[in-house]
């Protein structure tokens, strides 16, 4: 099996846990190292840079922005361990030694299935943008100053909206800042494109789930007021006014190695479920109580 490793080399827990990993796939496969993480180890292991690696599965170690920076430059399958500050998209925590050890003994021996999540294409001003695995945000470029933006459905305007900016998620960005734009929960197996604004003026702020084969496109109304485009809070490229982002379904896919379907287990873990959780054995024993007789 042909395992390339990759780790956050500003993080010396991600680089640490690298060289576990690194031991634990000693002589067991044929392994690579990404070109930035095998100079931080010191590693003498064959390595090339994100983009040209060559794997069957691949080993990133850090957070969710080690992850996404991965995803944009690499289709391998990706098996995200959490050794940094958020990990919402990690499949295993690195601090669990057990479960670090037991992840890669999982891998080597193939019992795991691969998940491929939607990504968002992205065009401005002709020229193609990376694609996004969680999501594209056009905000101001000054600090509590609202641009006028304008929503097209296939270039068709369907209506304009005055706040400091609006976001295109995919599935699997509907828990990331888009949530706190007060966005839906979805299954990522539910493909859509989430449209939401950033801090609405006098507009009920409600999001919208829109066709993924439709093409979404954002406008900034104002031609000498610029903005400026996010994807993944990976990259960053200005938007003067008057012009279009626009945004689709991408062809290319975000492909996580799992282990079991946690999806629901991660939002309860993060208390993002709207639903109360309940300690093992009280609802069973809430089942018991005699309720007073209604009134």
């Amino acid at each position: 099996m042909r395992i390339a490793v990759t780790a956050n080399p500003h993080k010396p827990n991600a680089l640490s846990l690298a060289r576990r990993v690194l031991e634990r796939l000693e002589g067991r496969a044929e392994v690579t190292v990404a070109q930035e993480t095998g100079t931080a180890l010191g590693s003498s292991l064959p390595s090339a840079p994100l983009e040209a690696l060559e794997a069957d599965a691949l080993v990133a170690l850090g957070g969710d922005g080690t992850f996404l920076y991965t995803l944009q430059r690499s289709s391998i399958p990706l098996l995200p361990i959490h050794a940094g500050t958020v990990g919402f998209l990690a499949e295993v925590d690195g601090d669990r030694t057990k479960a670090l050890d037991g992840a890669i003994e999982r891998l080597l021996s193939g019992q795991y299935f691969v998940e491929d999540r939607m990504k968002i294409a992205t065009e401005s001003r002709g020229a193609r943008l990376p694609d996004a695995t969680n999501e594209i945000v056009v905000h101001t470029s000054q600090v509590a100053r609202m641009r006028l933006f304008e929503i097209l459905i296939d270039g068709r305007p369907v209506g304009r909206i005055r706040a400091d900016g609006v976001i295109l998620a995919t599935p699997t960005g509907y828990t990331s800042y888009a949530l706190s734009a007060l966005g839906p929960i979805v299954d990522p197996g539910v493909e859509s494109i989430l449209i939401a604004a950033l801090a609405p003026f006098q507009v009920t702020q409600r999001a919208v789930l829109v066709d993924p084969y439709r093409t979404v496109g954002v406008r900034l109304v104002t031609p000498e007021k610029e903005a400026v485009v996010v994807v993944d809070g990976q990259d960053e490229h200005r938007l003067p006014g008057g012009s279009e982002v626009l945004a689709y379904r991408s062809p290319r896919r975000a492909s996580f190695v799992r282990f079991g379907s946690t999806f629901f287990r991660r939002l309860q873990g993060k208390r993002i479920l709207p639903w109360q959780a309940e300690p093992l054995g009280l609802a069973e024993e809430m089942d018991d109580v005699d309720l007073p007789p209604a009134t």
